[in-house]
């Protein structure tokens, strides 16, 4: 029965091959960089190939120590059987352990490093060939235990250079080298276009239940991202045809659709019972069309409450993996659920899907990204991601391939940020007082950049000095300037003139920025100096009285006669209504004088005009024509 399933499993991954281009497909393997900076004969920069487990640190490096184990060499049994541990001393750098294929698991062997305390594992190929991508175990349920357990980075290297590596550490030299994951995803833009290349059959085994544990956990993340604009996600599934001999035949009718065409494996591997592959290969069909249809609709994000919701409704082992349940899913998303049939077509007819004939194409490689041939498969900016399924590392990967500075505030989220800050401030500008700082945690590390506070922003180098700048920098921490209140007074030495940020206010003399102090006008005779005044100094200022019946006046610091002031007033007041009165009256006269004036040119005129036209008049006629009847 085991050869059967295992010839039966053979037997299709061979047609899948065939399927997407040829039988001789193009496996890529994602390499990153390991660079040894001493002993001296070994330095140089060397490639090596990433695990598929574990997780890297895209978008930065790492720095370690060496060390080659004296027993168990293999790393296939646990190091505490031989009273070895890989632990770090403190101030010591990681310990990078150096490990030979064979015998067992890749994954067994870095958990069992782990385990021992390392911070990064290289296995040493056992023969001479081209590196290749250390996976993890098909179908296995005792490693799925430690598998979803392994956080540390691992990389095959070749057997020359793990030869070279082993050499010097029996020498005696101390060998240190980076891995450097910085060029591992492309990072040109300030947008990440990933695809997640996966299966809708929950059935499949620990990698299925790790896929839809992921989907469920990364929902949120990819949703945030895509609703932003910061990424361009796209779904696809892997289907394989069944060969033209054998379309006819029980199995191909079962696991396909359209006459052979489109295939999926046999959920349970048993054709007999239970769900047929032609049911996977309907609802993978379905769920790129729901993202289809969404996406026309600008929300393309929904594709992720459909799938989860989907595994969660309609699984297999409660029999509901069915059309009715997904339809119930897509109208309770209120998705057009006539678009989605369109767009799946007819599964019986004998012609070509266009939807899943783009999507076997697609398995096929294209420039630097190799074909599709691992379940699931996730691929960033065009290049295959190589590591564990789960948030933080999938996160961390896709964070790396924005370009430097122009990364989301998820990016910053605490499921991939270093904490580097924690430390000492990790080395940055900090302004305790103002609770400020310049360092900031991000997927690469951390950076010590001048902060935006309140849209004012600091300027300096992020490490020493930081200061702030432009229109409302006085309201952040006084501008870094001297202040102080006392006496129900408060004074600030923040100005913005120019080249001029800090200068003590009047009344103060000082730096302006650690200190000003009170002047003593009195006692510096600076003010209240007449021979009247009695001068009292006052913080930020000074009081002046004047003896006996007198007025200090402050801007010409003189003291005058309130009875003086008085008189000058009263009289002021009295030529004030004088001068008024003698305006009214004149302008009355005035205005009187010329009205009698008009009146007796009126008379005048009037007397004269009966005895003589004048020239402003037409002549009067002396007789009158009468026409009588």
């Amino acid at each position: 029965m085991e050869l059967r399933r295992l010839l039966h499993v053979v037997v299709q991954s061979f047609v899948l091959l065939c399927a997407i281009g040829s039988c001789d497909a193009r496996f890529v393997v994602e390499k990153n960089s390991l660079s040894v900076t001493s002993p001296e004969k070994i330095k140089g920069t060397y490639d090596s190939a990433i695990g598929n487990f574990g997780i890297p640190q895209y978008g930065g490096s790492m720095a370690g120590t060496v060390v080659y184990p004296k027993d168990n060499q293999k790393a296939c049994k646990d190091f505490d059987e031989f009273g070895i541990s890989f632990q770090s001393k403190p101030g010591a750098l990681p310990t990078f352990v150096l490990v030979d294929r064979g015998d067992c698991f890749f994954a067994l062997k870095v958990w069992n490093v782990q385990k021992a305390g390392a911070s990064a594992v290289l296995v040493a190929d056992d023969m001479e060939e081209p590196l290749i991508t250390m996976d993890t175990p098909e179908e296995d349920s005792t490693s799925a235990r430690y598998i979803e357990n392994i956080t540390i980075p691992s990389a095959l290297i070749q057997k020359t250079f793990g030869e070279a590596l082993k050499k010097a550490i029996s020498g005696g030299d101390m060998v240190n080298v980076n891995l450097d994951w910085r060029e591992s995803v492309p990072h040109p833009d300030d947008r990440v276009e990933y695809e997640l290349w996966s299966n809708s059959n929950d059935e499949c085994g620990v990698k299925c239940d790790m896929l839809m544990e992921f989907l469920k956990d990364f929902k949120g993340a990819a949703q945030i991202l895509e609703k932003g604009g910061y990424t361009q996600f796209t779904p696809h599934y892997i289907t394989w045809y069944c060969p033209q001999a054998f379309t006819i035949s029980k199995q191909c009718k079962s696991q396909c659709i359209n006459n052979g065409r489109y295939c999926a494996p046999d959920p349970e591997q048993d054709f007999s019972s239970g769900y047929d592959g032609k049911d996977v290969v309907i609802e993978n069909l379905r769920q790129l069309c729901v993202f289809r249809v969404a996406n026309e609709s600008n929300k393309a994000w929904l594709w992720w409450d459909y799938v989860t919701d989907f595994q969660i409704r309609c699984p297999m082992k409660e029999k509901k993996y069915n059309k009715e349940c997904a339809d119930e899913v897509i109208k309770s998303l209120g998705l057009d659920s006539k678009k989605i049939e369109k767009c799946m077509g007819d599964p019986n007819a004998d012609a070509d899907n266009p939807v899943l004939k783009e999507e076997q194409d697609a398995q096929v490689g294209k420039g630097s990204r190799g074909d599709v041939t691992i379940l699931p498969t996730l691929i960033v900016n065009n290049r295959q991601y190589r590591g564990k399924l789960a948030k933080g590392a999938v996160l961390k990967a896709i964070c790396s391939g924005f370009e430097e500075t122009t990364e989301p505030a998820v990016c910053l989220s605490g499921d991939v940020e270093t904490n580097e800050c924690l430390d000492n401030n990790g080395g940055c500008w900090q302004d305790k007082a103002a609770n400020l700082t310049a360092c900031k945690d991000t997927f690469r590390g951390r950076v010590c950049e001048c902060p935006l506070v309140d849209a004012v922003q600091f300027k300096g180098d992020g490490y020493t000095r930081c200061e702030a700048s432009g229109p409302g920098r006085c309201n952040i921490n006084n501008g870094g300037c001297w202040h102080k209140s006392q006496d129900g007074h408060s004074y600030s030495a923040c100005v913005d003139a120019g080249d001029i940020k800090c200068r003590c206010p009047p009344g103060f003399k000082g730096d302006g920025v650690k200190s000003c102090e009170d002047v003593d006008e009195c006692r510096e005779k600076k003010a209240c100096q007449c021979p009247e005044c009695s001068c009292k100094n006052t913080w930020g200022s000074y009081e002046c009285t004047c003896s006996g019946d007198l007025l200090y006046m402050r801007d010409h610091d003189t003291c005058i006669s309130k009875t003086g002031t008085e008189v000058r007033s009263a009289w002021a007041a009295v030529w004030v209504i004088l001068l008024g009165l003698a305006m009214t009256g004149g302008g009355a006269y005035l205005v009187y004088k010329y009205r009698l004036r008009s009146y007796m040119d009126s008379e005048i005129r009037a007397i004269m005009a009966q005895y003589m036209p004048l020239d402003s008049q037409n002549e009067v006629p002396n007789h009158v024509s009468e026409d009588r009847a």
